[in-house]
């Protein structure tokens, strides 16, 4: 039975990842801080207790991701599957002093988390030869956004890091997939107060996830509509992108009503 390790697991993307994965027939790695809330709710989804390993790690702390990493390897062994999952974002104002700890955070969470989250496993999946690492961007990675630079930066760096990865990788047999969600009703966008369109519920962006992680595919924008607008604006010329933004509502910083 395959094996798939998810960070952020407690609560949004991560936990609708690990249902449909479990739906799918795998044992679950489960990582997160408030194990006590992943361990409820697998309980209360009535999962197989053998079937799913629930460990405590801060992404943000190598060594804490890298000890619960190292404790599933030896417990239910190399997962199939490793997906970088867990992040943060908060809004941030460079004129104001407190946002750039936000934005350390940011990056610390987006960024170094993703690749603390991925060293354990990549040494054994060379040596098997297969595996998939899946990094969790956000179509935020394509445009910068008020208020929302150090989140549109670090998923730019999502992006490209994984990009750098994948070609590392390939000669050994292991993927690297870099999913690019949209907006999806998650705490991450409930406070959000500008439009989202195409928006998705968890459990809709988690079926697409799954069949684009299955295939191995090596980015895949979900859904694929803010795809399409994403690229568009990707497009526009500085001049008209600041038009079309013009009065866009910013991501609320931390401690905002």
């Amino acid at each position: 039975m395959k094996l798939v390790l998810i960070t952020g697991a407690s609560s949004g993307i991560g936990q609708a990842l690990a249902a449909r994965f479990y739906q799918a027939g795998y044992r679950l790695a489960l990582v997160a801080r408030r194990t006590g809330d992943i361990a409820s709710w697998a309980q209360t989804q009535g999962f197989a207790a053998e079937r799913v390993g629930v460990y405590a790690a801060d992404v943000r702390q190598p060594d804490s991701i890298i000890a619960a990493a190292r404790d599933c390897i030896a417990k239910q062994g190399v997962p199939d599957v490793v997906i970088a999952n867990a992040g943060i974002s908060v809004g941030i104002d460079t004129a104001e002093y407190e946002d750039l700890e936000v934005m350390r955070a940011t990056f610390e969470t987006n960024n170094l988390g993703v690749a603390a989250t991925f060293h354990p496993f990549v040494k054994p999946m060379r040596e098997r030869r297969s595996g998939t690492l899946v990094g969790i961007a956000s179509v935020a990675a394509i445009r910068g956004l008020p208020g929302h630079g150090a989140y549109c930066a670090s998923k730019a760096a999502v992006v490209s890091y994984c990009e750098s990865l994948r070609g590392e990788c390939r000669p050994f047999g292991v993927k690297v997939v870099t999913v690019v969600p949209g907006y999806v009703a998650t705490p991450l966008t409930a406070g959000n107060t500008y439009p989202m369109p195409f928006l998705m519920t968890p459990d809709e962006f988690a079926d697409r996830a799954f069949a684009a992680i299955e295939a191995g595919a090596s980015y895949r924008v979900i859904p694929w509509q803010m795809g399409v607008v994403a690229k568009l604006l990707r497009l526009l010329p500085n001049a008209l992108f600041d038009r079309v933004l013009a009065g866009r509502g910013r991501k609320k910083r931390q401690g905002e009503a």
